[in-house]
């Protein structure tokens, strides 16, 4: 057994305080540095402006296909038995355990114009390599997993006899998933879509080798971060950093809002 409420919260609040708060807290404190108006021009520069619209526009897409695609997985591995499913079922949660910068520079070596998937593609004028396709195509691999991670235990806990009362009621198999499942995993699915888009804001290894970080084209903000650190100027990183702490914080406060909905819903539906 643990020990009791009073130790064990003040060692939870101290454990969070010496990993996540003072270290984030850091962050704030550094921007101070600079004025109001240096912090305003830092990150209301074009290129900060740039890398903003890539960013959150690239991750925005990415989770977005990663929801459609992740769903279908995810139907795939739960409701159908096949030869090679736990091999499958394991290849979901690569982008996990895989290394980003070991991922960024196979996709680089794929993708390229001599790799094996992007000579296929040179032929029809894609260039996925430097490109923000390539940013895409990487966003997309570190994202999958949370989809169908998110989703998978909720479409197993499915009640089958809710569908087969739906068929009963002459409802087509469309029907079924259309009025009966996708309600029940909306709540899951879009937990999944806001861990994925959180998760892809602030991705660096995977997408660094194969965005060729050309400014005002290819530069994600945390390139840009890392760009303004190798340059020791570490008030303006801070102050980009800020920037995307903060929609990391409101991301996470929809998260939890999204999962609160999920428990909820769940409980109410299959209670």
């Amino acid at each position: 057994m643990l020990p009791g409420f009073h130790l064990t919260l003040g060692f939870t609040l101290f454990y969070l305080g010496l990993i996540v708060l003072i270290p984030l807290s850091a962050v704030f404190w550094k921007t101070t540095t600079l004025s109001w108006t240096d912090f305003w021009h830092t990150i209301t520069q074009p290129m900060a402006l740039a890398s903003y619209r890539l960013t959150f526009g690239t991750s925005f897409l990415a989770a977005l296909v990663n929801a459609f695609f992740g769903l279908i997985v995810t139907w795939v591995l739960v409701r159908y038995d096949f030869f090679g499913k736990k091999i499958v079922d394991a290849l979901v949660d690569l982008p996990f355990a895989l290394p980003t910068a070991v991922a960024g520079i196979t996709l680089a070596s794929l993708y390229g114009q001599n790799g094996w998937i992007g000579r296929l593609l040179v032929p029809f004028g894609i260039h996925v390599a430097n490109s923000q396709f390539g940013i895409f195509i990487a966003l997309t691999f570190i994202g999958l997993p949370f989809i169908v991670r998110t989703v998978q235990p909720i479409l197993e806990d499915l009640d089958p006899e809710l569908e087969e009362a739906a068929a009963s009621l002459g409802a087509n198999r469309w029907q079924v998933f259309w009025r009966v499942i996708l309600p029940m995993l909306t709540p899951a699915l879009l937990t999944g879509f806001a861990l994925a888009f959180a998760r892809a804001l602030g991705e660096y290894g995977s997408v660094i080798f194969i965005a060729g970080n050309i400014p005002m084209k290819t530069q994600i903000t945390p390139v840009l971060i890392m760009g303004e650190l190798d340059m020791f100027d570490y008030a303006r990183a801070t102050a980009l950093a800020v920037v995307m702490l903060v929609v990391s914080f409101v991301l996470l406060l929809v998260i939890n809002l999204l999962q609160w909905w999920t428990n909820r819903y769940n409980t109410t539906n299959l209670a």
